[in-house]
């Protein structure tokens, strides 16, 4: 309960609210834009303050691998599961979307952990960059295949749709793309900032990347709560097996992420943000790059499930019983 009495946290709700009763409340797009690139660009700063005061050692490097790790083996298991229940572009499309990381739920997160007093390494920035990329690669190099071994074209064709373009998506593109990302660059041109101006830096950015975060972390919640509250409508026509995968999945991705944490002695912290990567889903990046990359998956489809089920549910109860759970289980094992 205390969380969700939290000032963001309830401008979220809010946000929310004031979507279902149709107000006509909105956050214009530009000002929508210039919030995430301040929070992520906070973001990259306290990483790279942290990390300029910690330097670099075998239990970042550790926390580092594991997110690849993470990031290979999520979509990989969500796309054999999808398979079953959708096509093979649709299980492609959701796999990289859930395989992905949402920036805004990591944020959250460790405003939690703040607000707490509870500690974590500011290279966790760097494993959600690092966390981003794979699953959008995968999800190409499967639609290649599935357009090789099937092509859609002859499936349209027959029946009877307009054909869609079906050429295969350059990985090299793709990836440049997804590296090159202005909001995942400022992210990494921040953090690489942070570190190079250290404990000096810290004191001079102190009112820009601390006192006012909190506040624009509140504001740009409540853009997504009125953006969760459009999607909700796409949810009704959706298979009660889709809902189902959107709820269960990131909880036993974010139970995978508990137990390699603890094979690995991940501390607790680093592991409950670990967790909350694997539990989260991109909603932004990866959907803007599926559109023109997978053209046959249904859009809808992926980002009505990751905007209008799992984020909420992440922001209003996953991150306290994730990072709860993370301290219970590894807090005083290591």
């Amino acid at each position: 309960m205390n969380s969700l009495l939290d000032p963001a946290i309830l401008f979220f709700v809010f946000g929310i609210f004031a979507g279902l009763i149709r107000s006509n409340l909105e956050i214009p797009a530009q000002i929508a834009r210039f919030l995430s690139l301040y929070l992520l660009m906070a973001l990259g700063l306290k990483g790279g303050f942290a990390l300029a005061h910690s330097g670099m050692n075998w239990d970042i490097a550790r926390s580092l691998g594991l997110a690849v790790a993470l990031a290979l083996i999520v979509p990989t298991l969500s796309y054999l599961v999808l398979r079953k229940l959708v096509s093979g572009f649709d299980a492609a499309a959701l796999a990289a979307t859930y395989g992905s990381v949402s920036a805004v739920t990591f944020i959250t997160a460790t405003q939690y952990l703040e607000k707490h007093e509870l500690s974590y390494g500011g290279h966790m920035s760097a494993a959600m960059a690092l966390m981003e990329s794979p699953a959008i690669v995968f999800a190409v190099l499967l639609a290649n295949t599935l357009r090789q071994a099937a092509p859609a074209s002859t499936e349209s064709a027959q029946a009877g749709a307009a054909p869609v373009n079906t050429a295969p998506s350059g990985i090299g593109k793709i990836v440049h793309e997804s590296l090159t990302d202005g909001a995942q660059l400022l992210l990494i041109g921040a953090m690489l900032v942070g570190i190079l101006s250290g404990d000096t830096g810290k004191a001079a950015m102190q009112p820009f990347s601390g006192d006012l975060f909190k506040g624009m972390l509140a504001f740009f919640l409540l853009d997504m709560g009125l953006k969760t509250a459009r999607s909700l409508p796409e949810l009704r026509d959706k298979s009660p097996l889709l809902l189902a995968w959107a709820v269960l999945a990131p909880v036993c991705h974010a139970a995978l992420a508990l137990g390699l944490a603890w094979l690995l002695k991940i501390p607790a912290g680093d592991a409950g943000l670990l967790m909350v990567l694997a539990a989260s889903a991109s909603y932004i990046a990866v959907p803007a790059v599926l559109r023109y990359a997978v053209p046959e998956a249904s859009p809808s489809l992926y980002f009505s499930l990751s905007l209008g089920l799992t984020f909420p549910i992440n922001i209003l109860f996953g991150i306290p019983f994730y990072l709860q759970t993370a301290q219970s289980v590894l807090g005083g094992a290591h």
